[in-house]
Order: structure tokens, then sequence, then C-alpha cells
């Protein structure tokens, strides 16, 4: 699979996602497109999947009909994130084209 990811995805991510490949938006050099741009580029080149922190994204894009899933992050904090990463692994897995899911994050 094919994962973006996003402007303060947490790129210790990674670590979970080894039989995956992985790129970042500045390695694309897509730091600077908005949501609808950005999401339009990682579909046209083949990404299956955007990890993001954003958690508006879902409220502002429409996502029905992409080829490309979204998994957020509610928290883009190592120390918490780094607890849960069989959850992102799971969620990146699971992710199905137009889809979004948020992994929760907890504080403790």
């Amino acid at each position: 699979m094919l994962v973006l990811f996003d402007q303060g995805t947490p790129i210790g991510i990674r670590q979970c996602l080894l039989e995956h490949t992985v790129r970042t938006t500045n390695e694309e050099g897509w730091s600077t497109l908005l949501n609808d741009q950005l999401l339009r580029a990682a579909q046209e080149a083949g990404f299956n999947v955007l990890l993001t922190t954003d958690t508006n994204l879902p409220f502002q894009q429409n996502l029905e009909g992409r080829d490309i899933a979204v998994v957020i992050l509610n928290k883009n904090r190592w120390n918490l994130i780094r607890r849960v990463l069989p959850q992102i692994a799971a969620a990146v897995i699971a992710a199905k084209p137009g889809s979004w899911t948020i992994v929760e994050i907890p504080e403790r």
C-alpha cells in the first residue's frame, strides 16, 4: 500500500508500516498544497491512504467517491502516538477508498 503522511504526522509512525511504502508531503513537494489539492495530487500519484492529524478534513472535503482513504490521528504528540502504533497500522490496513477513520490517541 502507498501511504502519504501529511504535515504534522510524526515520521516515527513509519516504523509500524514497514510493509508499506510511506512518503511525506514534504518528500513529494506538496507541503504547501491545500487539502483539496493535496487529495487530488495524492490520488493522481496512486496513493492509497493519507495519514493526517487534520481532524477537520472530513468535514471540509467530500471523500465519497475518491480513490484514496484518509486515516486521522486526533493528536500529533509522539509520546502519546507511539503507544498506539498497532492501532494506527490496523487502521491503515483496513482503510477503504473514499472512507475516513479517526484513530483516538488517549492522553495517558
